[in-house]
C-alpha cells in the first residue's frame, strides 16, 4: 500500500501507527503493539474491530452504481467536485510542484462513504500530487474503489465510528450522499483543510419520486446537514448542480437499484411501473455542493 497514506492511517484498536508487513505471501497493516488489519487480496484492507453494525450496499447495488456512473450520468458531480478541490488544494499543488518532497506536498483527500470510488478518482485526476483514502463499510463497492485510481487505498472502516486515521493528517474530505460525523471529521481533518459535502437538492430525481415511488428528498435537508456539523464547522458557500439526462428504461432501473430506495422497492413491481415511462425518460440530477472549513479557522490558514 502507498506509504503516503499508510503513514496517516492508525490503528482502530490503540491508535498506534500502522506499518505494512508480509508473512509468507500475506500482506497486512500491524502496529507496534501487534494488532494487525489484513490486506484483502482485492486491495483494501479491513480496519474494522468486532462485528460491523451492518454491511453496506450490497453487491446488487454497487454493480448497478458501477455501471450507471460508467456510462457518466453523475459526471456533473465528479466534475464540481473536482473543480472544488483543485481550488482547496491550490497551496498544495504549488508546494508539491516546488519540492515534491517538501512535508505536506502530497495531501490526502478521504471519501468518507466512497462507494465504488469513482468520485474520488476524479479529484485525483484533478489533483495529481494528492493521494487518496476511500473508507466504506461496503466490501462490494470497496472491491471496485481499490481499483478506481492508482493513487486510490480502499479501507474497511464505520464512518459512524472513529475513523481510522492521525488526528489533522486530512487536507480534503469527501462526502457524497454519505452519513456525516462531524466530530471525527473536524478531528482528522488539517487546520486550514476543507470538507466537501453533496446532498440531493429539493429536485434531484423529481420526474421518478412519483411515478415510481421512490423515497422523497427530506424537505428539511439542509438543516440536518447543518445539525450534523454544527460546532465543528463552518459553511463557506454552497452551489447547486443540475443536469438533464436522457435515459432508457433499463437505465432508470439501475438508478433506482443504486439508490437508498433500492431498500423499500420490489424489483417486480419497479419494473412493470418503468415500462409505464415510455421512452426516453428525461430525468433531473440536482444537488448542492457545500464546502466547510473548521470552526474557528479563517479562510486564509494554511492547511
Amino acid at each position: 500500500m502507498p506509504s503516503r497514506v499508510v503513514a496517516r492511517l492508525r490503528c482502530p484498536v490503540c491508535q498506534d501507527p500502522l506499518a505494512e508487513v508480509v508473512t509468507g505471501g500475506s500482506r497486512a497493516l500491524r502496529c507496534p503493539r501487534r494488532h494487525s488489519f489484513d490486506i484483502a487480496r482485492q486491495g483494501y484492507v479491513n480496519l474494522l474491530t468486532g462485528r460491523a453494525p451492518h454491511s453496506g450496499d450490497t453487491a446488487e447495488m454497487v454493480s448497478a452504481r458501477a455501471d450507471f456512473l460508467s456510462a457518466g450520468h453523475y459526471d456533473v458531480i465528479s466534475a464540481a467536485l473536482a473543480d472544488a478541490a483543485d481550488t482547496a488544494l491550490a497551496a498544495d499543488t504549488a508546494l508539491a510542484a516546488a519540492d515534491p518532497t517538501a512535508p505536506g506536498a502530497h495531501p490526502l483527500v478521504v471519501d468518507a462513504g466512497a462507494g465504488t470510488g469513482r468520485h474520488l478518482a476524479a479529484v485525483l485526476a484533478a489533483v495529481p500530487a494528492a493521494v487518496g483514502l476511500a473508507l466504506d463499510i461496503s466490501k462490494p463497492a470497496l472491491r471496485r474503489a481499490a481499483r478506481a485510481h492508482p493513487r486510490v487505498t480502499a479501507a474497511l472502516a464505520d464512518t459512524w465510528q472513529r475513523l481510522p486515521l492521525a488526528d489533522a493528517s486530512t487536507a480534503l474530505l469527501l462526502n457524497v450522499f454519505a452519513p456525516r460525523n462531524g466530530a471525527e471529521f473536524r478531528r482528522v481533518l488539517a487546520p486550514g483543510g476543507r470538507l466537501l459535502v453533496v446532498t440531493p437538492a429539493a429536485d434531484h430525481l423529481t420526474e421518478l419520486v412519483a411515478a415510481l415511488g421512490l423515497l422523497r428528498v427530506d424537505p428539511a435537508k439542509a438543516d440536518r446537514v447543518a445539525a450534523s456539523l454544527a460546532g465543528h464547522f463552518t459553511e463557506e458557500s454552497t452551489t447547486v448542480h443540475r443536469q438533464e439526462l436522457t435515459l432508457s428504461g433499463p437505465e432508470v432501473a439501475t438508478l433506482v437499484g443504486m439508490g437508498p430506495s433500492a431498500w423499500h422497492t420490489d424489483p417486480a413491481g419497479l419494473a412493470a411501473r418503468v415500462e409505464t415511462l415510455g421512452e426516453p425518460v428525461r430525468v433531473t440530477v440536482a444537488v448542492r455542493l457545500g464546502t466547510y472549513r473548521l470552526q474557528g479557522a479563517s479562510p486564509g490558514d494554511p492547511p
